[in-house]
């Protein structure tokens, strides 16, 4: 069953069961289902109808039980639950995106994703977002049950080049690139260059390896200024 048709269905199950609804239960529904995917606070509810809380919170309880309406975390305010029409899905403003489960930051789906760009990058040399995000999918609900959307993986990415981890560049279609058209944004690992270059360098000072290194003083008679070896490599 498509999600129109399940859409669909509710309605005609909320028209059916409508006829069945005292006013109050009606009233309630009403107004809920007017909130869209905006949903709307109990008290709210309360507030523009005027009905008795006990009378309220049990037009609630039914309309929930005939799944006609559902609670939602919302991340402004997570001690409050709004309430929403089963046939909506809830905006990004009250659950917060695709990052957060239940009113939560998701970090381990965050961390797992992260994971799998960096291994899949360092697997291929160089990886396309689509490349990566068909990954995940192969992978499975093992890894990622709710499953991830290519939204989800270009915000990781973008993260990652932010982090000096992985850099955004065009493919070439040679060499490395040759698995991905000329052209085409891909990622791959960044280079530290700076770091080797300097370790590279000092690894190769004479006085390192020098026996005589501990005589050796600015004004004596083995001295930087004298000593040829220091002299060769600076001129190298």
């Amino acid at each position: 069953m498509s999600i129109l048709q399940a859409k669909r269905k509710r309605q005609d199950l909320a028209s059916t069961l409508s006829a069945s609804m005292t006013n109050e239960e009606r009233a309630v529904y009403n107004i809920i289902r007017g909130k869209k995917e905006m949903g709307i606070w109990q008290g709210d509810i309360k507030r523009e109808t005027n009905i008795p809380d006990s009378m309220l919170k049990k037009s609630v309880k039914l309309l929930i039980s005939k799944t006609l309406i559902k609670e939602v975390v919302n991340i402004q305010n997570k001690s409050k639950k709004v309430l929403m029409a089963m046939e909506f899905e809830p905006s990004k403003e009250i659950t917060g995106g695709e990052w957060y489960t239940e009113g939560r930051l998701d970090t381990q789906l965050i961390d797992a994703l992260s994971d799998v760009c960096l291994k899949l990058i360092s697997r291929k040399k160089v990886a396309t977002r689509d490349a990566i995000l068909e990954w995940t999918r192969t992978l499975g609900s093992e890894v990622f049950p709710g499953g991830v959307s290519s939204g989800q993986v270009e915000q990781i990415l973008k993260v990652l080049v932010m982090e000096n981890k992985v850099q955004e560049v065009n493919s070439t279609g040679f060499g490395e690139f040759s698995t991905v058209p000329a052209g085409e944004v891909c990622f791959r690992l960044a280079k530290k260059v700076g770091t080797n270059v300097k370790a590279g360098a000092m690894a190769s000072i004479p006085c390192g390896v020098c026996p005589r290194i501990k005589f050796c003083t600015p004004n004596g008679v083995i001295s930087p200024t004298t000593c040829q070896y220091y002299q060769k490599w600076l001129d190298f």
